[in-house]
């Protein structure tokens, strides 16, 4: 971290200390480990469900949507490569927007994450339903009854405790399941297409496109493979522990997205090719299983590789919340380095080079998340989206990085200057395809993140501030209105809201609005970096 980093940040009256627990993170992490924790974080659960649902929405044109989804999350993952490579550090992608935008922007990111831990308990909660298949009384009709919330519990100490030593433990560990989550799904493949493959699906049944080829930008996000996709950053969290960060992080990133979506278009195509002709009679739409590749194994007498998926249904999302474990307790100890909580949560073992004091509040927040509260689940299943903000404040904080006055990037990726706003924009509609079921919830949840901005702002939280509140506010004020902004599009808008502004231009508004708020936002963000050097000179 330099000395140029800290001033940007805002964060120089905890420097020392700041830099005493970055240099306890251990650098042992490689290509392979970096790759298996982005694989693992992209791959849970959604593996065994999202082809169905894409077919649903588009037929066999989603094909072109799995490939649509890579290139976008690609042109996204860029930004990310540039920041982890030029400025690598435990938790960056919490770190980059407090440098770049400012306090307040800092805090509502952070706020978002750390409500995004409930994305960890969702995993968890997808485990506990499956185990549910062998152990029946650990449910009450939705709910987990004692013995199921004791069990939930005692997984989640499981994955705690695994996170609790050395980071090459954890990686070697991770590379073990990440083997099992590939073999899986090829073995599934193979296994469909030889035993039930179907001539000319791409042209019978309403042809290859039944549905529109704007179903294609539908099936990003209703079909559920944005989402499917989402986790590539993983690595990114980990720069801090990464031997050769500028070397190896870019090709970990991108190799992570290339296996998923060669893995999942596997998928589509064993899918697509396997369905039994007797039930596409009333087309793609009408297609519909509670286990889709089980369901299709016994339909075609592979009970073994019904077994196997019941297997894998319980180890996958296993695999992404051990590998959510580690991510959150990362941008705990990162939010303890900006100030959002207490720095005495930011302490780094010096044994093992882990945060251990990070690890305990996660497992603290996740069974909480676990408990049978009414509402919980709603939260749980809508603020995993709201980490896409950091998507679009990464945007930001790598063309703020650039823009700035003898300002510096890594110069990995070339044309960057390009990249960046097309990059915000895409990670807009990431969070407007999300839907205005869960748009409502989380975007005025993240706004709640104000109050924990004033409450600390008041309070002299040891994060350095010297400037005035109004003009922290002035520099932060992009951020805010964009999420009003959204949220109200979303409302007009074709995904489940009330359709005042129809498709496309639903999305064309978001898209032009989202392009307006990138250049105010980095122009507030260059003018913070010089307001922060002013004032510490």
């Amino acid at each position: 971290m330099t000395d140029g980093q800290l001033a940007g940040g805002g964060d120089e009256a905890g420097a020392p200390e700041v830099q005493a627990q970055e240099r306890r993170l251990r650098r042992e992490l490689g290509f392979w480990g970096l790759t298996g924790i982005g694989f693992s974080n992209i791959v849970g659960s959604g593996w065994l469900f999202a082809a169905m649902y894409a077919a649903q929405t588009a037929g066999p044109a989603s094909l072109l949507s799995w490939v649509g989804a890579g290139l976008l999350c690609a042109l996204v993952a860029l930004v990310m490569i540039e920041l982890g490579a030029s400025r690598p550090e435990g938790g960056g992608t919490v770190r980059w927007p407090l440098y770049a935008s400012g306090p307040l922007v800092g805090t509502l990111v952070g706020w978002s994450v750390l409500l995004s831990v409930g994305g960890t308990a969702a995993e968890i909660s997808a485990i506990m339903q499956y185990a549910a298949h062998y152990l029946p009384d650990i449910y009450n009709g939705h709910t987990l009854t004692a013995s199921g919330l004791a069990l939930a519990a005692g997984l989640s100490v499981l994955l705690t405790a695994l996170n609790w030593f050395a980071v090459r433990l954890f990686a070697r560990l991770n590379n073990l399941v990440s083997v099992f989550k590939i073999v899986v799904p090829v073995v599934t493949v193979i296994a469909l297409i030889a035993s039930g493959w179907h001539s000319g699906r791409l042209t019978d049944h309403g042809g290859f496109a039944p549905y529109g080829y704007a179903a294609c930008l539908t099936a990003l996000a209703g079909g559920g493979i944005v989402y499917s996709v989402n986790g590539f950053q993983a690595p990114l969290d980990f720069s801090g522990e990464t031997r050769h960060p500028r070397r190896t992080i870019p090709g970990a990133v991108l190799t992570g997205i290339g296996l998923a979506v060669a893995m999942y278009l596997a998928l589509q195509v064993a899918y697509l090719f396997t369905v039994p002709e007797n039930l596409l009679g009333g087309g793609w739409k009408g297609v519909s299983f509670d286990s889709p590749f089980g369901q299709l194994a016994l339909i075609l007498n592979l009970h073994w590789l019904s077994s196997l998926l019941y297997a894998d249904a319980v180890l996958s999302p296993g695999g992404s919340a051990y590998v959510g474990v580690a991510i959150d307790a990362r941008h705990t100890y990162a939010l303890a380095k900006n100030g959002t909580i207490p720095r005495y949560f930011m302490k780094v073992d010096e044994r093992f080079g882990v945060p251990r004091r990070a690890l305990v509040v996660n497992l603290v927040v996740i069974v909480v998340f676990l408990l049978p509260f009414g509402g919980w689940q709603d939260i749980v299943s809508v603020m995993g989206d709201m980490y896409l903000l950091i998507y679009a404040a990464s945007a930001v904080a790598v063309a703020v990085f650039r823009a700035e006055p003898g300002g510096r990037t890594a110069g990995w990726v070339p044309g960057l200057r390009y990249i960046a706003p097309a990059s915000f924009v895409v990670a807009t509609e990431f969070v407007y395809w999300s839907g205005w079921g869960d748009l409502r919830l989380a975007l005025p949840l993240v706004l709640g993140g104000l109050l924990i901005f004033l409450a600390m702002r008041r309070s002299g939280a040891p994060d350095g501030r010297s400037r005035p509140l109004l003009a922290e506010l002035r520099t932060g004020a992009w951020l805010v209105a964009y999420l009003v902004v959204l949220t109200v599009l979303s409302w007009l808008g074709t995904f489940e809201g009330s359709g005042r502004l129809p498709a496309p231009y639903d999305s064309l508004t978001v898209a032009v609005v989202a392009l307006g708020v990138f250049f105010w936002a980095v122009r507030s963000g260059v003018g913070h970096l010089t307001a922060s050097r002013e004032a510490a000179a």
